[in-house]
Formats: C-alpha cells, structure tokens, sequence
C-alpha cells in the first residue's frame, strides 16, 4: 500500500500556496499520488498543471475531473496535455457529480448516468490513444451525422498512448462499471469492515472485462487528524460527514447517504439529512455517529493510525489517499510526516 494525498478544492481556508506547499512535501516524503478535486469552484487540471510543474516525482490526479463540464474529447486534449507537461505523471479521475451539480451549474441532465460515463470514457481512451475518434453512441455521436464534421485524431503525441483512469464511484453499480471499464476506484467513506461488500461488486466488473481484481487501483480518500484524545479528533470530521450524508444531493439522491444506509447506519443517516436540510448544520454534525466517523477515518495518536493503516491494506487498499483536516499548511506538513512514520510503523508500506 502506497499514500497518496488528497487536497480536495481551493476554499478560503486553503491557498494555492497552501496546497504547493503540501504537495512539495509530499513529494519529498514518497508519497505516490496528490489529487485535486472540483465542484463549482476551483477547477482540478489547472491546480494540476500548476503543481506538475513544480514538483518532481510525484504523480497528480484529477480526483475528479467532471464528466458533465467537459466534452470526453475536451478532456482527453486536457489529459493528454498535462501529462506531456508532467513527464508521465497523470491520472485520470472522473466523475459524474450529481444532479444538483450538473444540471444547475453545467445545465447537462443527469439522466443515464453510467451509460453517459461508459460512453465517455470509451471516446476518452479513443483521443488518448491518437486513434481517429469515431463513436456512434446513445449520447455522443462523432463526427455529428450529416455535417461537416470529420473524424479527428489528437495532434500531439503525449508520453503514453494510455493515461490511467480512475472512476469515483459509490453505488454497487457504479462500483462494477469502474470495475469494468476503469484502472482504479476513487472512494470515499470507506470501511475497512465493510469493503469486501464493495470490493466484490468491483471484482464481478473486472470479470466482465476478462481481468482481475489484482493490478486494479483501491484509492479512498481517507480524512485524517493526529492526537492523543479519539473523540476530540472526530470532532473536526464531523461537519464534512454532515455535509455528505445529509447535504450532498436532494432528499431523494444523496449517494453518501445510500451508502452510509448500507454500512448499517440507516437512521441515523434520516436524522443527519433531515436536520442539514432543515438548515441546522450544526445538529447535523452533532448527530453523525462517532463510529461513523472512526470506521472511515485515521484518527487518534500515530500507533492507532498505524494499527488502522494494517486494517485498510489488508482491506485492499492500493493508495491510502489522506485528507488533512488541519488549521494550516504547516499543522499539514507534520501529518504528512506522521502519516508517513505510521506507514512505515505499520510495516504494509511497498
């Protein structure tokens, strides 16, 4: 198991310079992969150019990219790009986001979620690989019949004829496409106890695909907080769980809710939803479960983080991608370096 970092957006709590500075140290440290993400705010390819360009060995990943905001040719020119300017260093992570993102910020309908993805990727690999993009889908057509349009190849030669691809994925038929069409699984509110459930739905799309499940990359996305006291940790986690499994989507499709109902957490997730919809945040926060928040988290002093690192490697996890929940970027470089010391501690390093 290898660590990544995951930077998440640009908030007025965290510079670009911040996230430089994270990333660099990270870099130094060994640590695999730094991801950034984008919602309706900060865009992920240009923090990652940014980043590619000042750092050495370290890969950078759109975690994720949104499928909605870009036409696939669109993002396989971008992908390409970056991964010519960074050497090789470039993963691909999309993902669909959810309605309220991508109908009201992109005005692209939600409807056919993985038929739409299965088809974008296909055109993605397409560009990618300089291949004439010829596709005849339900939702994309190339060239568009009866115009002037040609097929088209990409006019550059990036590094690889493949970028890897990650897919963030969180219902079980989501789980099976990435399975099946994907090099890797973004995750997020992942269980240790309760993957081989998810990992399962995985493997039967990898074997749709005629490969296994080894050389398939398991990335979650993991919020972490160093410190003596367990529960004072899980406090800081507490408002990002809210936001998910009560805010992230309307009552009828929240994703992180469906999910946290299927760890076993069924009333509780009502309770969070009702109360963040009902615009009381706070009673939100105060009502996730703080088992919840430790079966999906690292928290607690470096050996428990350890002990918690053996469970997520033996749980099949590749990349052990950290989320810092920090006051600032140098409270994030020593949990960078704590976490790296607990790998090391936990002996499942590569």
């Amino acid at each position: 198991m290898r660590l990544g970092l995951s930077l998440g957006y640009q908030t007025a709590w965290s510079t670009p310079a911040d996230h430089l500075a994270l990333a660099r140290e990270a870099d130094r440290l060994g640590y695999s992969v730094v991801w950034a993400a984008e919602a309706y705010g900060s865009d992920s390819p240009s923090m990652l150019a940014w980043l590619a360009g000042q750092t050495e060995r370290i890969d950078v990943g759109s975690a994720v990219m949104q499928i909605p905001a870009r036409s696939p040719a669109a993002t396989a020119m971008t992908a390409a790009t970056i991964d010519a300017v960074s050497g090789g260093r470039f993963r691909l992570g999309l993902g669909v986001s959810g309605p309220q993102v991508s109908e009201g910020w992109h005005g692209v309908r939600f409807a056919k979620p993985l038929a739409r993805t299965r088809e974008y990727v296909d055109i993605v690999k397409l560009a990618i690989a300089r291949k004439p993009v010829e596709y005849d889908g339900a939702h994309y057509r190339l060239p568009l019949p009866d115009g002037p349009g040609k097929a088209l190849r990409l006019g550059f030669h990036p590094p690889r004829e493949e970028i890897p691809i990650y897919l963030a994925a969180v219902g079980p038929k989501n789980l099976e496409l990435a399975g099946e069409i994907a090099d890797g699984w973004l995750a997020i509110f992942y269980a240790p106890d309760f993957a081989a459930e998810q990992l399962a739905t995985v493997a039967a799309g990898r074997a749709r695909a005629g490969k296994e499940l080894a050389g398939f990359d398991v990335v979650p996305s993991v919020p972490v907080v160093v410190g003596d006291d367990v529960a004072t940790c899980a406090e800081l986690v507490r408002w990002y769980a809210a936001l998910y499994v009560g805010g992230m989507g309307s009552r009828e499709q929240n994703f992180y809710n469906q999910l946290a109902t299927r760890m076993g957490y069924g009333d509780a997730a009502r309770e969070v939803q009702d109360l963040y919809l009902a615009k009381r945040q706070r009673d939100a926060a105060a009502a996730v479960p703080l088992d919840f928040i430790d079966r999906t988290s690292l928290i607690g002093p470096k050996e428990r983080i350890a002990d918690r690192m053996r469970e997520y490697a033996a749980a099949g996890v590749t990349t052990l991608s950290v989320t810092l929940f920090v006051a600032d970027a140098e409270s994030g470089i020593q949990t960078l370096r704590t976490c790296a010391e607990a790998l090391d501690l936990a002996g499942v390093g590569e």
